[in-house]
């Protein structure tokens, strides 16, 4: 598994990857997206999680609207991949979050904050 920029093509399997986590990217047509790509050499290459980022460019602040795994690659660490790879090139890196995926974002050490409503902001610097 490795992660990279999307293409063109893979927008339809990153879309469809959000939709199955009941995550919605506003913009999508504008995220900056990533992508964790298992297979290749002699199978073909399969999108087994995305992650959206609104940021204005490279190393720029960046803010994640989404992150999600296809449901069976779940818990193999692609959802870490993809933070990392973004950590790398935005800076700051946030994400507005709610409670069920905080324990996510404090093992990547975000400093997490509550801003109300069952909802927390990560900043990684």
């Amino acid at each position: 598994m490795h992660v990279r920029e999307a293409t063109t093509d893979d927008h339809l399997a990153a879309r469809s990857i959000f939709d199955v986590a009941m995550l919605q990217v506003p913009e999508f047509h504008r995220a900056e997206l990533l992508v964790a790509v298992a297979g290749g050499d002699d199978e073909p290459e399969r999108v087994v999680g995305a992650l959206a980022v609104h940021a204005d460019g490279l190393h720029e602040p960046g803010e994640i609207e989404a992150v999600a795994v296809r449901p069976r690659r779940r818990g193999q660490g692609i959802g870490t991949a993809l933070v990392e790879a973004a950590e790398a090139r935005w800076t700051p890196l946030t994400a507005e979050f709610d409670a069920r995926v905080k324990p996510f974002y404090d093992a990547l050490d975000f400093e997490v904050e509550s801003v109300g409503d069952g909802r927390f902001l990560g900043t990684y610097r």
